[in-house]
């Protein structure tokens, strides 16, 4: 019998909650399961099952000399190589780093900071290694996951939404935000797939699945500036799961310019 695909799934600096998304898909994993080996799953399992692997999943980003190391080692163990969640593919929160003194954070935070080894970014995955595929969100959606291990289970590209959240809020039958309450939102930049989730409860969109695929920030900051946003204002938007996501990341230094 032909041996089965193996699957490993790795974790940087994260919170977990993509792993979890695969686990969450509880009947659909069975069903998953009995496609593929799950070799390298430490959220799930204690047994490790040496690479390499047909297919990894990558949650985290890389923030200490450590993860830059180990990245390597995954990549060259991995045939393709995906990153889930928004740490992975954008650095996540703790991008928000990269706008501040990491060394005056770490005096700040531990009693001995000579003890703490890290590095003055949180970076996406892409930034170390070649990517075969990202996923975006915080967290992740668990039908798109699926989608993406069925892809490469069948040797083809996954299929996953890259419009706008707008279109699913239109879906969803949701008022907007925007026009009906004037509230500051990242729905027309951010890419699809929570389903309109904060929108559908009279809150702005907060970008959780990063920029959409043609991002038009510029004319969104200037609607924002109709709303009556200050500046800081704006870059704070901007600068929340996805803060290290080139596009979000131009809009926010662009609403307040360096010395500004």
């Amino acid at each position: 019998m032909a041996a089965r695909p193996r699957l490993a799934v790795w974790k940087f600096a994260s919170c977990d909650g993509c792993q979890l998304s695969l686990l969450d898909c509880e009947d659909e994993l069975l069903q998953v399961a009995g496609e593929i080996e799950i070799a390298n799953f430490r959220e799930a399992s204690s047994a490790v099952v040496d690479g390499p692997y047909d297919l990894s999943l990558v949650e985290g980003s890389v923030t200490t000399p450590e993860d830059a190391r180990r990245i390597q080692e995954v990549r060259a163990q991995s045939r393709r190589l995906v990153t889930i969640g928004a740490c992975a593919t954008a650095g996540g929160i703790q991008a928000l780093r990269n706008f501040g003194d990491v060394e005056e954070f770490r005096r700040a935070v531990y009693a001995r900071p000579e003890f703490i080894a890290t590095l003055a970014t949180s970076t996406a995955i892409r930034d170390h290694v070649p990517v075969d595929f990202e996923l975006r969100g915080c967290p992740i959606n668990k039908a798109q996951l699926l989608e993406v291990i069925s892809a490469y289970l069948h040797h083809r590209r996954p299929t996953v939404p890259t419009g706008s959240v707008c279109a699913e809020c239109k879906r969803r039958g949701a008022v907007c935000v925007v026009v009906a309450h004037g509230a500051p939102c990242l729905g027309p930049v951010t890419q699809s797939g929570c389903g309109a989730i904060c929108p559908a409860y009279r809150r702005g969109c907060y970008g959780c699945y990063g920029p959409q695929d043609t991002p038009n920030t510029a004319a969104w900051t200037a609607h924002l500036e109709t709303l009556g946003l200050a500046p800081d204002a704006i870059r704070r938007v901007y600068r929340t799961f996805n803060a290290g996501a080139p596009a979000f990341r131009a809009a926010g230094d662009a609403a307040v310019p360096e010395g500004g």
